[in-house]
């Protein structure tokens, strides 16, 4: 190109050009954020509020990246412009301020404010103006440095992956057992439905098996995570998506850590944690301190438990199904129909917990489910102090946990158990009081709690069990 065609060239700021489409939602800064809001747990909906983008905005971004961050969390260098930048470039250049004073403002480069104003100027109208965000556009595109995915270039390697993934399972004598028909649907697979059948080999199980394979091949080498990008990165080329069906967990969406570390319910807080009770409940010293939880059956029926720490009497709740169970589609955010909601659960154990003494109603630890939603009215209608196991964490019920599967004899897993009634649920508790224990040195729970209530009537507080 000659020296008047390039001066040309200069001043109309680049030839108009074919558009790659519409300027992205939000900038760099915007994705950066709203992947920091993510590792610290919080939702798609509200790490996109943080972001500064609409919550539409963060669930997409969030299921394009697969649950992974599609930008580096690292600031950006001091080398390139950045959009507050670009933006007093914009009012300036909107003032008529020279390149010069431009720079001088800025801190920058005169060359620097040139070439920003000829490479990133908007020129679709065939006339030079310069935007911020347009700008910001271009130098983002102008930025990326996409890289084919190994699995995408290596052929071999990417059918090895696939076979260990979602190849068909064979009978011994090789033979293809196709399983049942799923669909892909996109997310996790539900609850107590049919999975798709494959060899479902671990990313790090196939990661390390390429070193048995293949020792002397090192094209035949990838790491589990170049694996798991490949899932869940949409555009990557290499896997297909759908293949994270056949994974362990199924996910279709990668969950940060953050968010399995902070899966307490939103109704317990840290001052209620099992971590903030009193030391007296471990050493069970003192009476008056109960574990409870729910014993579940067939077609979500349930009996709840109260178990008493140190003399380990036990005490029944009836949970019956309410009306129209079974016959109406559920309601969302309704009753629980089932007979062991909230309120249910509630009731029954200050029915329950409303016969014995002051003294032997001090507190009571339940794992978090969410049936214990309403603790803090179940607080003030008996005196309890409610205490909250950490998540998945059952051995810090161990009393309730052992004698649930003491009352597995009487209710089987699979039973209905909403047809006992008060009378039948009493009748099981006598028996189960009744039986002497070890850790009692041979006496019942029974005569145990009965100790306790004769040394509360004489004005004494036991301080051994």
């Amino acid at each position: 190109m000659g020296a008047r065609k390039r001066r040309a060239a200069d001043r109309a700021g680049r030839p108009a050009m074919r558009s790659p489409g519409r300027p992205p939602v939000g900038r760099r800064e915007h994705r950066q954020r709203f992947w920091v809001a993510i590792a610290r747990g919080l939702s798609s909906e509200d790490a996109g509020v943080a972001a500064g983008v609409s919550p539409a905005v963060g669930t997409r971004w969030f299921r394009e990246g697969g649950g992974m961050p599609t930008v580096s969390r690292a600031p950006l260098s001091g080398r390139y412009l950045s959009f507050a930048e670009r933006e007093e470039i914009a009012i300036l250049r909107a003032q008529d301020v020279g390149v010069r004073e431009t720079a001088r403002q800025l801190g920058r480069s005169p060359s620097t404010v040139s070439r920003e104003l000829r490479r990133n100027a908007a020129t679709r109208g065939g006339r030079l103006g310069y935007r911020a965000t347009t700008a910001q556009w271009h130098a983002d595109r102008r930025a990326e440095r996409p890289k084919l995915a190994k699995l995408a270039a290596n052929q071999r390697l990417r059918s090895y992956v696939q076979e260990r993934l979602a190849g068909e399972i064979t009978r011994p004598d090789g033979t293809a057992v196709r399983g049942p028909a799923v669909g892909w649907l996109g997310r996790r697979h539900g609850r107590r439905t049919d999975r798709r059948w494959a060899h479902s080999w671990s990313p790090e199980q196939i990661a390390n098996r390429l070193l048995v394979d293949f020792p002397d091949d090192g094209s035949m080498r990838i790491s589990h995570e170049a694996i798991y990008q490949a899932l869940y990165v949409q555009g990557r080329g290499a896997l297909r998506r759908e293949l994270t069906a056949c994974l362990r967990t199924g996910r279709a969406l990668r969950v940060p850590r953050a968010r399995t570390q902070g899966r307490g319910k939103r109704f317990v807080s840290p001052e209620i944690m099992i971590s903030e009770r009193p030391a007296e409940v471990a050493d069970r010293a003192v009476p008056g301190h109960w574990e409870g939880d729910l014993i579940l059956g067939l077609g979500s029926s349930a009996v709840g438990t109260l178990v008493e720490r140190t003399t380990r009497f036990t005490m029944l709740l009836r949970l019956p199904r309410m009306h129209g169970h079974g016959d109406q589609p559920r309601a969302h955010n309704g009753p629980a129909l089932a007979g062991h909601g909230a309120e249910a659960v509630r009731d029954g154990i200050a029915a329950s917990i409303a016969t014995l003494p002051d003294q032997l109603r001090r507190s009571l630890t339940w794992d978090q489910g969410a049936e214990m939603a309403q603790h803090a009215q179940l607080r003030i209608d008996t005196g309890l102090a409610i205490y909250f196991c950490d998540p998945h964490s059952p051995w810090q019920r161990g009393t309730n946990e052992n004698t649930n599967g003491l009352l597995r004899q009487y209710f089987p897993k699979g039973t209905d158990l909403s047809k006992h009634t008060v009378d039948e649920l009493a009748a099981v508790a006598t028996a189960l009081n009744s039986r002497p224990r070890k850790t009692l040195d041979w006496r019942t729970p029974a005569e145990a709690l009965n100790e306790q209530l004769l040394l509360i009537q004489r004005g004494r507080v036991a301080t051994t069990p």
